[in-house]
């Protein structure tokens, strides 16, 4: 990392800005099915030259209906749990919180493996795990509330006995599902996944991921007054009840969005913002947006890796873990805690 903080701050702006569109524009070009550099130039033209009669309508599909929103589902997914992580950590004052510390990817999880149960495959994943992932939100602040306030600490305590309730409940639900059918597609689903993105997945999942993002980018000054303290930042004339409940339920919405399209994938809410926070510093102005940049491009590399690694797509759980793990040991013993 020094090599990268001794560049100019406008050169670092600009290589995390090219950073994710270099990654969405390789995610398109590289796949099993063989495509050469000029036949995707040419796909990607159309809309402009509109020359499509001549060109095999496979190509087109491969790119227009399986990689490209693959690529840009998983930017979208990157950059709304990276900015939830980033968002976490400076209202908790945690550097081990990531966006999921509110039992959301537990809840989404639960709700996803009922859906498989009782519907099979299909659209009410996405409903189900949407609707159990905001559930488990509102039950941490639940189980937090102590007259009529709720300190960080007991929402985090609440976000913990939740996801273990959640938890046991998925475990409940894998040793009643039909072996043959069920538990594979239950399993599969939640070590996270885009292999099934679709364009409605983009516009459906994509609506509370923007407006739980926008919430973060509207308020990101704030977190940095919440991470000096409640009695700092009340003195500064902050809501600090009001404006905690706003970042963390849009932190939440965001996640949720994220994690009923893709699965569960950890470590990206953990490992990014710290290395956006080794790019950019401590002030959430640059730190959310860094690492938003940060989390699409990274989530798209590694849906590259997982589809090409093997002859079997590997899932994103499991790379992102292998992947954050050493890192963040790596980023552990570099910086010495000075990252935050």
């Amino acid at each position: 990392m020094k090599p990268l903080m001794t560049l100019p701050i406008m050169v670092r702006r600009l290589l995390l800005v090219t950073f994710p569109l270099a990654a969405l524009l390789l995610s398109v070009f590289i796949g099993r099915y063989p495509l050469s550099i000029y036949q995707v130039l040419e796909i990607l033209s159309l809309p402009f030259f509109g020359r499509g009669e001549e060109l095999p309508a496979m190509h087109q599909t491969v790119i227009w209906q399986i990689r490209l929103p693959r690529a840009l589902l998983g930017a979208m997914v990157g950059a709304s749990l990276s900015a939830s992580g980033a968002t976490f950590q400076g209202i908790f004052k945690n550097p081990l919180v990531s966006s999921n510390i509110l039992g959301v990817s537990s809840g989404a999880g639960f709700g996803a493996t009922l859906a498989i149960i009782l519907f099979g495959q299909g659209t009410m994943i996405y409903i189900f795990a949407f609707l159990f992932g905001t559930l488990a939100v509102v039950f941490s602040y639940l189980v937090a509330r102590h007259y009529r306030t709720t300190p960080t600490i007991m929402l985090v305590l609440g976000g913990v006995v939740v996801s273990s309730i959640f938890s046991s409940l998925i475990s409940l639900a894998k040793y009643v599902a039909d072996p043959y059918t069920d538990l594979p597609a239950i399993v599969f689903w939640l070590m996270g996944s885009l292999a099934t993105a679709r364009w409605e997945d983009i516009t459906t999942a994509g609506l509370p991921m923007l407006l739980g993002v926008a919430g973060l980018m509207a308020l990101r000054w704030r977190i940095n007054v919440l991470s000096m303290g409640d009695k700092e930042a009340q003195s500064l004339g902050i809501n600090t009840t009001l404006t905690k409940g706003f970042l963390i339920g849009s932190a939440s919405l965001a996640t949720t969005g994220a994690v009923c399209v893709s699965g569960i994938i950890g470590w990206v809410g953990l490992i990014i913002p710290h290395i956006a926070r080794i790019l950019v510093g401590n002030d959430h102005k640059a730190l959310i947006p860094a690492s938003m940049l940060l989390g699409a491009g990274y989530l798209v590399l590694v849906d590259i890796i997982a589809r090409t690694l093997t002859g079997a797509e590997i899932p994103l759980g499991i790379l992102t873990a292998l992947i954050g793990g050493p890192f963040f040991i790596y980023l552990l013993k570099k910086t010495k805690g000075g990252g935050w």
